[in-house]
C-alpha cells in the first residue's frame, strides 16, 4: 500500500531531472506537492534524456525548476530565499563508481563541497528534514552479508564511496550541532524505466537492441542487489514525512539501506535480460575492475521495523517493464 502523502510540506528536489529525482518529483507532483527542482544538467550522460524528464516535469503546475550547481554557494542560497521549504531532498551528486577513477574532482565538487553548502544553508534556514542520498557503495567489498547500517564502512573503495560515506559523517555532525533533522539512504543498484545509461542494464539493453557485445566482468561472478525505481521512490517518500528518531546522544540522523533483499547473479541477470528483450546478447567476458565490488546485498529490517516497507519487486517484473519503456522511448 502506498504511502498517503502530505501536500501541506513544500519540498525541494535536487537532481530533479536526474533518474530517482525525476520519479521522486513525479510522484510529489502527481498528489499535489509544491515541488522546487534543481540540477546542473551535466552532460555525464546524454542530456537529452534530462531534459526529457524535465520537460514532463514542466507540464505540472506546481512545479518549479532552476538549473544550477550545488558547488555554487549563491545558488543554494536561492534555493532557500526563493521557494522556502519545509523539506530538502538531495539527490543531486556526482554518481558513477568507474567515473571517479577519471575525473575525481568533480566528486569532490559535487558530493562534498556541494554537500556542505546544502548543510550551511540548511543551518541557516532551517528545514523540518534533511534527506540525502547515500549509497551501497559504502559497504565496499565487506565478506558479510546481508550490509547491514550498523556494519563498519571505513574502507571505501572508490572515491565516489568515500564522498557518500564523508556525506553521511557531516549530516550526522550537523544534526548533532545545530538540531537539523536528517536521514541517509543508502540506495542499492537502482534500475527502470528512464534510467540511468551508464548503468550496465540499460547499457546492456542500448547494446543488445544495436547486435553489440557487452562486457561482462569478473566472469560474470558479480552479485547486485537489483532495486526497482517504484520501491526506491516508496522508500523514499516513506522517510521524508518522518523526522529520525534521536539516538542515545539525542542527535536526530539516521542511515537506511533500499534494496531489494535479494542479490541477483550477473549471468543470471543478463539472462533474464535476453528473455525479456527475446535476443541473445554477444559477451566478452573481462576481469574486475578497479574501484568495483563483488556484490551488493541489502539488510532493510530497519527500513521495515520503522515503516512497514520493503522493496519486493522481482527482477523478472522490473526488467519487462524497463524493456517496454525503453522500445517505446527509442522506438526500437
Amino acid at each position: 500500500m502506498k504511502r498517503k502523502i502530505d501536500t501541506s510540506k513544500r519540498i525541494v528536489v535536487t537532481g530533479a531531472a536526474g533518474f530517482i529525482g525525476f520519479h521522486l518529483c513525479k510522484r510529489l507532483l502527481d498528489n499535489g506537492v509544491e515541488v522546487y527542482g534543481f540540477d546542473n544538467m551535466n552532460n555525464y550522460y546524454d542530456p537529452a534524456l534530462k531534459y526529457a524528464r524535465l520537460e514532463i516535469l514542466k507540464g505540472y503546475d506546481n512545479f518549479s525548476f532552476a538549473i544550477g550547481d550545488l558547488a555554487d554557494e549563491k545558488a543554494v542560497e536561492k534555493i532557500f530565499a526563493d521557494f522556502k521549504p519545509d523539506i530538502f531532498v538531495n539527490l543531486a551528486a556526482q554518481a558513477g563508481v568507474r567515473y571517479s577513477l577519471e575525473n575525481p574532482k568533480a566528486y569532490i565538487d559535487s558530493n562534498v563541497v556541494g554537500f556542505f553548502n546544502v548543510l550551511e544553508a540548511s543551518r541557516k534556514h532551517g528545514v523540518s528534514h534533511l534527506v540525502y542520498a547515500s549509497s551501497s557503495s559504502v559497504y565496499g567489498n565487506q565478506e558479510k552479508t546481508p550490509f547491514s547500517v550498523t556494519d563498519n564502512v571505513d574502507n571505501p573503495v572508490s572515491l565516489y564511496a568515500a564522498t557518500k560515506k564523508t556525506n553521511e559523517l557531516m549530516a550526522y555532525t550537523y544534526s548533532h550541532l545545530y538540531g537539523i533533522p536528517s536521514t541517509g539512504l543508502r540506495f542499492f543498484t537502482v534500475y527502470g524505466p528512464f534510467g540511468r545509461p551508464d548503468m550496465a542494464y540499460y547499457s546492456f539493453t542500448n547494446r543488445i537492441f544495436k547486435g553489440e557485445t557487452i562486457k561482462v566482468f569478473n566472469h560474470g561472478d558479480l552479485y547486485r542487489d537489483f532495486t526497482y525505481i517504484d520501491d526506491i521512490i516508496e522508500g523514499v517518500v516513506n522517510v521524508i514525512y518522518r523526522q529520525s528518531d534521536a539516538d542515545e546522544k539525542g542527535v536526530q540522523h539516521r542511515v537506511y539501506n533500499i534494496g531489494n533483499n535479494k542479490p541477483v547473479n550477473l549471468l543470471v541477470f543478463i539472462e533474464t535480460l535476453e528473455k525479456v528483450i527475446g535476443i541473445e546478447a554477444k559477451k566478452e567476458f573481462l576481469p574486475m575492475q578497479k574501484g568495483d565490488v563483488y556484490q551488493t546485498y541489502a539488510d532493510v529490517s530497519d527500513l521495515e521495523r520503522d515503516f512497514g516497507f520493503r522493496p519486493d519487486t522481482p527482477i523478472e517484473e522490473g526488467l519487462k517493464k524497463f524493456v517496454e519503456w525503453y522500445r517505446e522511448y527509442y522506438n526500437v
